[in-house]
């Protein structure tokens, strides 16, 4: 938890002046016994010496316990805003951090965290660490300076009578030690029950669609309410064990008055100067002493978990990310050509047993068409996307214009790139916000890349065209708008490289041949795209063809016909006796 708090430092200066109004607070809140126990000896004449009570002294004592308390208040008042402060710029910060740090995984360390436990960290983790923060910076020093202040001045009342304080807060230390030990290995189930009911869910509202066709609300539903049952039982066990402490905390601070008022007074009043003005200032203690130990005991049962929240975002912090820039970077070209060739190249996934690729190697000349062809789980995709980054290769080289793309820093790298995912992916706002996705795209680029991408029509069919409002998700509009849109997007970019992970698959036949015409004829950059049908990539430069992760062939669709028995076979299940011809 230690190394989360490095994230407070910004507020260095706010957290000390923090730290001095809680010393300057529990100052006045150790003076007001005292200064009670002067109104009973000295105004009301209860002393040592019993005399006639004096008003003036009365007031006087008063008054000054008066201004005591308005200024703690006021002091209580300022420094709980500044608290306030303090805690939500350090989440901000850690968000922050946090948010950029995932900007910078691979696939790999994506697919080792899970979207559902990247969200729990990032919303509900943080949360407890902001409120551990901001409980931290009130009663870190005030509980402390309290509790050593109060047992002081009992001791200094009446050092037999003050054992009974002592004994009182060394079961208080025996109950929190308990406590402690049965609740901490309970909280890291509980932050796991959060992560796993948040991946149900998650499941559950982006598949609703299919649980419906398939009929089974009830059984997604049974998944949900198991996860909920578990988690609730490890909450209402967590609780029932926290809540013990506090009537047990009542008892003991009742008994430890009985006794003192008690024992005090039947034993120790007139001894030694011993007098019921010291009795009194000397309870005033011992609840003082008691209530700092009991929001001791609050942040010591709060840290646990707190310290779990803290080691969860310090592992996504902490997490070695397997693509990063060089050291020394090449600088990138004022013109790239697009030429791209890949010698050797590996891949494989960690952990498994085989090898997603083996010694791929060719390459794709500037402005021309690469497609690329197989069956599921020949490497397609993932050749692809080892071209901008996503996974590391495991061996083997990359070159971009003869260019190492490890010696390129991953912003120049992804500047020349124009990527196209195969689920079209939408972000809120409107259809021009997400056609001018990338900083350096031109409005001008906005219809002549939607033009291209078979997009402009049905954009000028909706009310409010290139200001229509896309939803999260882009779930307002269709499979193959979203594919369109996307497409859109990387056009207006105007890369020198194209990448389309079958990106036309959701396109009916002919706009999917009006759209390859447009790219042919108003896109000379490099273009390499993955795909399923024959018909996408029939007039491709270069196809290569993909078979359990080795190229199995490499040609045009007609130099393939006759010497790839892979591509004849993907061929033959799609194209009519005369298209084949």
């Amino acid at each position: 938890m230690l190394k989360s708090l490095r994230y407070l430092k910004p507020y260095r200066w706010g957290v000390a002046l923090v730290f001095t109004l809680v010393g300057l607070r529990a100052f006045l809140d150790l003076l007001l016994p005292n200064l009670l126990g002067k109104i009973v000896s000295e105004g009301l004449g209860l002393g040592s010496v019993v005399s006639e009570p004096n008003l003036n002294r009365i007031y006087y004592y008063a008054a000054l316990m008066l201004i005591a308390t308005l200024v703690s208040i006021g002091i209580t008042i300022f420094g709980g805003y500044l608290e306030s402060k303090i805690s939500a710029g350090y989440a901000k910060d850690l968000r922050r951090a946090v948010y950029e740090k995932i900007e910078k995984f691979s696939l790999r360390e994506m697919d080792h965290f899970t979207t559902s436990s990247l969200i729990t960290r990032t919303t509900n983790d943080i949360q407890q660490l902001q409120g551990i923060v901001h409980m931290l910076l009130r009663m870190i020093i005030l509980a402390p300076l309290l509790a050593i202040g109060a047992v002081t001045f009992s001791i200094i009342q009446q050092p037999t009578l003050s054992m009974v304080l002592i004994a009182s807060i060394t079961a208080l230390i025996a109950m929190l030690v308990i406590v402690f030990s049965i609740t901490m290995p309970k909280f890291q189930l509980v932050q796991k029950m959060v992560d796993r009911l948040n991946l149900v869910t998650r499941e559950n509202l982006t598949g609703l669609r299919v649980v419906r066709a398939y009929n089974t609300q009830q059984y997604q539903a049974n998944r949900i309410d198991e996860a909920s049952k578990e988690s609730m039982r490890l909450n209402i066990f967590v609780n029932r064990v926290s809540s013990i402490m506090w009537p047990f905390m009542g008892l003991i601070m009742g008994l430890t008055s009985l006794i003192i008022v008690y024992v005090g007074a039947r034993y120790f009043v007139g001894i030694n100067g011993f007098s019921p003005a010291s009795l009194m200032a000397l309870m005033q203690y011992a609840m003082r002493a008691i209530m700092a130990f009991m929001f001791m005991s609050f942040i010591f049962v709060s840290i646990p978990r707190a310290a779990i929240s803290a080691r969860r975002i310090m592992e996504v912090l902490e997490m070695d990310v397997e693509i990063h820039d060089p050291k020394d970077p090449v600088a990138l070209p004022e013109h790239i050509h697009g030429e791209i060739t890949f010698k050797d190249v590996c891949f494989q996934y960690p952990g498994a047993q085989e090898p997603v690729l083996s010694k791929v190697s060719f390459t794709v000349k500037p402005g021309t068409t690469t497609a690329f062809i197989g069956s599921t789980g020949s490497g397609k995709s993932t050749l692809i996307n080892l071209i901008p980054r996503f996974y590391e290769r495991t061996c083997g080289e990359i070159l971009i214009d003869g260019i190492d793309i490890k010696d390129l820093c991953l912003e120049d790298l992804h500047r020349i790139i124009g990527y196209v995912p195969q689920k079209g992916i939408l972000f809120g706002g409107t259809i021009e916000d997400n056609i001018l996705f990338d900083e350096r795209a031109e409005k001008d680029m906005l219809e002549e890349a939607a033009k291209v991408a078979q997009a402009h029509d049905f954009i000028l069919e909706m009310e409010d065209g290139y200001h229509h409002q896309i939803a999260q998700g882009g779930t307002n509009v269709s499979g193959g708008q979203r594919q369109r849109l996307s497409i859109a997007r990387a056009i207006a970019k105007k890369p020198p490289i194209y990448i389309f992970d079958d990106s036309f698959s959701a396109l009916d036949y002919k706009t999917d041949q009006k759209l390859r015409k447009m790219l042919s004829e108003h896109v000379t950059a490099t273009k390499l795209i993955v795909a399923q049908r024959i018909n996408t990539i029939r007039y491709a430069d270069q196809i290569i063809v993909l078979n359990q992760g080795t190229i199995e062939g490499m040609g045009t669709h007609d130099e393939l016909m006759k010497s790839s028995k892979v591509y004849q076979e993907i061929a033959s299940s799609q194209l009519s006796k005369e298209e084949l011809l």
